[in-house]
């Protein structure tokens, strides 16, 4: 094996850049280490101003062949790549938890075959992708999507290649060419990545992909006045980094940004069911940016509520992620847990009680927490902590409950859980929020505008959302009598 590889739970990674079609090494590395144990798993190339530029003038080379690639091909490329992840769902699943410490069962039966959805939805998607001509006074009108360039597209931690994926897929169906900045705690299964478009024969320079840390690679990519889009999942302040960066240029942006999401439970809703949609937002240690992570409970059901979350959350196995029976894994890194713990330790200076949790853990693990008696204009209730943190609050009546729902600057999702169906419907048209579910939590459709609203996020992707995105949507105009006559240009 050689200096660029590692091996990580028995998976051969190339920690090198993919730029061009070929693998490049920085002078520079940076350090990956696995959030379970604090292993060190290799040293990553770090990359620069110079990676950046290249990765971006690969893409641009690219570009014309594979924008002028027929969607057919385009198509089966994409379903060659899906059938290259289904071959290697073990080897992902394993790089993936060991990386970012998320559970080795859920990869395994629910993420990595979403990786592979992922393309398969928008290579179906992009050979169904069309709009009826409509008439203007008898002009045709006909719409189109054309490719619109290089795209940088920069993806977060927690679900490293699903998250890729989402953005990659609709990208390379819409016909542009793509740079992926996977964040620098978690680079390997992007670099798997790589390797398993290359195998499926996407031609060189269609997929680059760069490592390293944002103000040394990211800026470089973000201002870059040959990129024509952006996408982004994280933080709100770095988001406000990238939009200050690519404003120079004008490059359009779509960002889906931090959540700080309720779960509405009304005094006539199936309390188990409640109780279990709470419980489920201690998935992946609470690092999932959708997580209602602020649960309304009205009065007259709240003691109950409280003591059924309290005595099922408690039987939450927490520990080493690829065990089959554990529920909840280790936090990122340790100075994500310094920052959930900080959180915690503000709002019980402030009064707030833990009913549950409220400590740290072995390693970089944090005890599943539930925070009460917290003011609607507190830290805690106000800013996201990223981590497996709820609180609770009461309300009475719809009126505060959707006060307090809205009652922050974020507005990614919401859940609603009520057995009443008018109930849900008020409820819901009033809601902030870029998705919200009723008596259910975490189904996606692909088919479905995906964003947020507030400080949540810019724009929308999913179906035909994301090729509005990821092409330049074209109408062209022809007159009614065709080629052989003249035609009016003046229509009020």
């Amino acid at each position: 094996m050689s200096e660029h590889h590692i091996t990580v739970a028995q998976v051969e990674v190339d920690t090198r850049h993919f730029i061009g079609g070929e693998r490049v090494a920085s002078t520079e590395t940076f350090t990956d280490v696995s959030p379970i144990d604090g292993s060190v798993l290799g040293e990553i190339s770090r990359g620069t101003a110079m990676e950046a530029a290249a990765a971006v003038a690969a893409a641009k080379a690219a570009f014309p062949r594979w924008a002028a690639t027929p969607r057919a091909e385009r198509a089966r490329l994409l379903h060659a790549i899906a059938d290259g992840v289904e071959k290697r769902i073990e080897e992902l699943a394993l790089v993936e938890t060991t990386d970012n410490g998320a559970l080795l069962r859920s990869h395994r039966r629910g993420v990595m075959p979403r990786v592979a959805h992922n393309f398969r939805f928008f290579a179906d998607h992009l050979l169904e992708l069309d709009h009826e001509d409509f008439t203007t006074r008898g002009h045709t009108n006909h719409v189109s999507w054309d490719p619109a360039g290089p795209c940088v597209l920069i993806t977060p931690w927690n679900a490293p290649l699903m998250l890729a994926t989402w953005k990659v897929a609709p990208a390379l169906a819409a016909g542009d060419t793509v740079v992926l900045k996977p964040a620098e705690w978690t680079p390997l299964t992007a670099s798997l990545l790589a390797d398993i478009a290359a195998e499926a024969g996407l031609p060189a320079g269609v997929l680059n992909v760069v490592q390293g840390y944002g103000p040394e690679i990211g800026e470089p990519l973000t201002s870059h006045p040959d990129v024509r889009r952006i996408s982004f999942t994280g933080s709100v302040p770095t988001a406000r980094h990238i939009a200050a960066s690519a404003a120079a240029n004008l490059t359009p942006l779509s960002l889906e940004l931090g959540g700080k999401s309720p779960l509405l439970v009304f005094a006539d809703a199936d309390l188990d069911l409640a109780v279990d949609l709470a419980v489920e937002q201690y998935d992946n240690a609470g690092q999932v940016c959708l997580a209602a992570t602020r649960i309304l409970v009205e009065e007259p059901v709240a003691e109950e509520f409280t003591r059924r979350f309290t005595e099922k959350a408690s039987r939450l196995i927490q520990g080493d992620p690829r065990e089959e029976s554990t529920d909840i894994g280790p936090n990122i890194h340790p100075r994500q847990l310094e920052r959930i713990d900080g959180f915690v330790r503000r709002a019980l200076a402030a009064g707030a009680r833990a009913v549950l949790g409220g400590h740290r853990g072995e390693g970089q693990y944090y005890a599943p927490t539930l925070l009460t008696d917290v003011r609607q204009d507190s830290e805690i209730v106000q800013e996201e902590v990223f981590g497996p943190v709820l609180t609770l609050q009461t309300f009475t009546g719809e009126e505060e409950a959707v006060r307090l729902a809205n009652g922050t600057r974020f507005g990614l999702a919401a859940t609603v859980a009520t057995g009443d169906a008018e109930r849900a419907r008020r409820v819901t048209a009033r809601l902030v929020a870029g998705t919200v579910w009723v008596n259910c939590f975490f189904v996606r459709d692909l088919r479905a505008p995906f964003g947020g609203s507030r400080h949540s996020g810019v724009g929308r992707e999913g179906g035909d959302w994301s090729f509005d995105f990821y092409c330049d949507v074209k109408n062209t105009v022809t007159a009614p009598n065709g080629f052989g006559g003249k035609g009016s240009g003046i229509h009020g």
